[in-house]
């Protein structure tokens, strides 16, 4: 090996040692069902906050973006745009209430008010779905950037990472993956500052300058946003930024971190601290962007890789020679690793909570069979989500990402919504609203240009603007063709009273007529 690979390695090993060690410290307090799918409820809010700002700065947020303003100027802005208004939705209209309805899982938070086993089947289907998409496109990412960095086999680097994962999430649960997140969330606001400044030392720390500098060498374009060429691909855009805003909010790996702090005041906390994190990030992607297409050049980017994924790396090796893009590649690494990990925990708790143990055994299985299957769960998802990655291999992939966030936008947010603000609604209309929203969004992603090329019959390449409001239609349609089950499965139990979920939701308040009996002194014999 190189000096350059030598350097890279070390800190490839370091970043690995450091996550191992959280991981034994974690594995020691893992030791039941609630520490392993949401870290016992124990996080701080400002700890939640860094761990979601880690959960949502994948690879995409720290390469993608800074490579598509390189390669495509402002233009590729628009992206990191529409995922912070995301965090706004979930900040307003979902962090309380999930965390007042959930206990492990977005199952849970459904069941609380629609208790039926087809709820959590349908809820289990769309995390697992969802999860996996997202995982492997983020497993092939992490496949190119290691072979790309490192004279590893492209294969042996998909491994490495799925093994890793593995070890994170059976031994240390969610608290150790909570306390990856944190570390890898600093490391990545540490790194991202540091090559900021130094873009800015260039021009003496005068953003004003780095932008005219684009505007002369490359051209005004580059500076100012370009209009959608066309009807398509203006509602392509429009659909693009529906599934960022509202899939996050449907995202199950974001949606089970506010059920590890202990109430909801924390919940909203860590959604203000990682709005703040995130803002503050995007802003510096222009500077990392821009900084590379003058420091490193357009044609190395494009020649290094065509997406322009390693604009980054390659413009810490400008500024700092090989050990600050070592250190930049190693971020680049525990972001990936991170985020995986996050993704597994999600799944399995899917698989092993909501279907295992409360489908297929009634809610009756121990909680040491529990915790027995939620580890065994978290190995095979994370096998299946590797060899799927290498079946993939050579693919183009990307559209995996966008099909995770239009089927979270799809078919978790109109359920999760109606849940918390109609009255009316039913399990029929849940069940429907979910694989509804879940069909659509992944059929129409097949019938797009993404797959189809020139043959596509569905011709946006973003679904959400059609699949969302589908999504919606069907849980009003099923609700209404299933006449009034609502009052018909509270009678029977099936269903829990809107009034009481419509206070729980607001106060955490679990059963409103026991909490008013319990609050209220009995009544002091009379004596005559």
């Amino acid at each position: 090996m190189s000096r350059e690979d030598i350097i890279a390695f070390v800190f490839f090993v370091l970043i690995i040692g450091v996550t191992l060690v959280v991981t034994y410290w974690a594995s020691k307090r893992n030791v039941d069902t609630s520490h392993h799918y949401v870290a016992g409820g124990e996080i701080k809010g400002w700890q939640n906050g860094l761990a979601i700002a880690g959960d949502y700065l994948s690879a995409a947020s720290f390469l993608g973006i800074a490579g598509a303003i390189a390669l495509s100027g402002f233009s590729g802005f628009y992206l990191s745009i529409g995922f912070l208004v995301a965090y706004l939705t979930v900040l307003l209209l979902v962090a309380e209430p999930l965390r007042n309805l959930g206990k492990y899982t977005v199952g849970d938070a459904l069941t609380a008010r629609f208790n039926t086993r087809a709820v959590r089947s349908a809820s289990a289907l769309n995390t697992v779905a969802i999860s996996m998409f997202y995982m492997i496109a983020q497993l092939i990412g992490a496949g190119a950037l290691i072979s790309l960095l490192l004279p590893i086999d492209f294969n042996l680097a998909i491994i490495i990472v799925g093994v890793l994962m593995t070890v994170y999430v059976v031994a240390g649960g969610m608290i150790a993956t909570t306390w990856i997140q944190i570390i890898k969330a600093v490391l990545l606001i540490l790194g991202s500052i540091g090559l900021s400044l130094a873009v800015l030392a260039q021009f003496g720390f005068n953003p004003i300058a780095l932008f005219n500098a684009v505007q002369s060498d490359i051209g005004r374009e580059a500076v100012i946003p370009a209009a959608p060429s066309g009807l398509t691909a203006g509602l392509d855009s429009i659909s693009l930024n529906i599934a960022l805003v509202l899939g996050t909010a449907g995202l199950p790996h974001i949606l089970i971190r506010f059920l590890t702090v202990p109430d909801a005041k924390a919940a909203r906390r860590s959604i203000i601290v990682a709005t703040w994190i995130i803002g503050g990030f995007y802003l510096l992607t222009p500077i990392l962007g821009y900084g590379a297409a003058l420091i490193v050049g357009r044609d190395r980017i494009e020649q290094a890789d065509p997406g322009g994924n390693l604009a980054a790396p390659l413009l810490a090796e400008a500024l700092g020679g090989p050990i600050f893009l070592a250190f930049i590649s190693a971020v680049a690494f525990a972001t990936i690793v991170a985020v995986v990990a996050g993704l597994v925990i999600a799944a399995s708790g899917a698989f092993a909570h909501d279907f295992y143990t409360n489908v297929i055994r009634g809610g009756e299985a121990t909680e040491q069979e529990q915790f027995r299957a939620a580890r065994f769960t978290s190995a095979g998802i994370a096998v299946a989500a590797i060899i799927l990655a290498l079946l993939l291999q050579g693919q183009n992939v990307a559209f995996l990402v966008a099909l995770a966030f239009a089927v979270a936008a799809s078919a978790n947010v109109p359920v999760i919504l109606l849940l918390i603000f109609w009255r009316g609604f039913n399990t029929a209309g849940a069940i429907a609203g979910m694989l509804t929203g879940l069909i659509s969004s992944v059929g129409l992603v097949i019938l797009s240009p993404t797959i189809l090329g020139d043959n596509a019959i569905f011709p946006l390449t973003a679904p959400a603007i059609v699949s969302v409001p589908l999504g919606f239609i069907a849980c009003y349609v099923g609700t209404k063709l299933s006449g009034t089950a609502a009052e018909r499965e509270m009678r029977e139990g099936i269903q829990t009273s809107y009034d009481e979920i419509y206070v729980r939701a607001n106060t955490g308040i679990s059963n409103i007529e026991r909490e008013i009996r319990e609050a209220t002194p009995a009544e002091e014999p009379r004596t005559t």
